[in-house]
């Protein structure tokens, strides 16, 4: 099974929330992130530490400030947000750049990992943050 860590998955969580306040011009600060997603409030600080330093939430400091998206939903995928908190995507170390073990000299499997990996890394970078966010009647209808 190809899964996700804990923490992609919580940041993913954690920008979609953003995308839901940004839809509202608002931002939004760690606690009532963590409120809204039911993430712990460190879990979701360090997140939010990793995906501003990624480049994909700005913030804003004072009584009124908080997180924001840094561009667009629709510009921001689920690739990016994966490689923000997980590191570059791949089913294995084995074909990533400067990956070594035992088997790397007389390995045969090797030299095919790396389009299986651009494959997984396009299949995410297709699916943008606004497609993750449902839109704000389907949220209505939901909760009425």
């Amino acid at each position: 099974m190809l899964r996700l860590s804990n923490l992609a998955d919580y940041g993913v969580v954690v920008m979609t929330a953003a995308a839901r306040a940004a839809a509202d011009s608002r931002l939004m600060s760690t606690a009532q992130v963590a409120q809204a997603t039911g993430i712990p409030a460190p879990t979701v600080a360090k997140l939010m530490g990793q995906l501003g330093r990624a480049g994909l939430l700005t913030s804003q400091r004072g009584v009124a400030g908080g997180f924001a998206l840094s561009r667009a939903a629709a510009e921001i995928s689920l690739a990016d947000i994966v490689e923000a908190i997980d590191g570059p995507i791949a089913l294995t170390h084995c074909g990533q750049e400067g990956a070594e073990c035992d088997l790397s000299h007389s390995c045969a499997v090797r030299p095919h990992w790396a389009p299986v990996n651009r494959a997984v890394k396009a299949a995410l970078a297709d699916v943008s943050l606004a497609e993750l966010v449902p839109a704000r009647n389907t949220l209505q209808k939901q909760f009425a």
